[in-house]
């Protein structure tokens, strides 16, 4: 049963896509004020605009990394929004798929987290899915051994 709520939800968001593939990089990255000023005062609207920000999120994939998601990575990412844990083997698309929830909860503007065990990882996915958010106006932050050891130092 879920499958098929989830399965509609991403033929919403796709059906979205024509709208924002029309406009120009100026009006997609500021869907960004748009969105966070639904969400700023009533927190609860987060799911009701989740179409239109994972649209948003999958038209700056492909303009911003040349990628643009799969139906299924956007299956995996409406399926994680709900709770679930989603299941990927490599070369899958975790990465690409973890840019719609992370975008979606970054909205909030009180900041969300995703955990890597591989630094090397980490690392590339902070630099390359950063360009993404960045470009659509949010921060990115990461911390690993090598900066966790340097802050000693520090």
């Amino acid at each position: 049963m879920q499958k098929q709520k989830y399965q509609q939800t991403v033929k919403k968001i796709q059906s979205l896509a024509p709208k924002y593939h029309q406009m120009n990089d100026d009006e997609l990255q500021q869907q960004t004020q748009q969105l966070r000023k639904v969400v700023r005062d009533n927190p609860q609207k987060l799911k009701s605009i989740l179409p239109q920000a994972y649209a948003v999120v999958c038209e700056a994939c492909e303009r911003v990394l040349g990628m643009r998601p799969f139906p299924v990575q956007i299956l995996g990412a409406v399926d994680m929004e709900d709770g679930n844990i989603v299941e990927m083997k490599t070369g899958e698309g975790k990465t690409l798929t973890a840019t719609m929830p992370m975008y979606l909860h970054g909205l909030l503007g009180s900041g969300n987290f995703l955990i890597t065990a591989n630094e090397y990882l980490a690392d590339r996915d902070a630099k390359d899915m950063g360009k993404v958010y960045r470009w659509l106006g949010l921060t990115v932050g990461q911390c690993s051994t090598r900066t966790w050891q340097q802050a000693r130092r520090s």
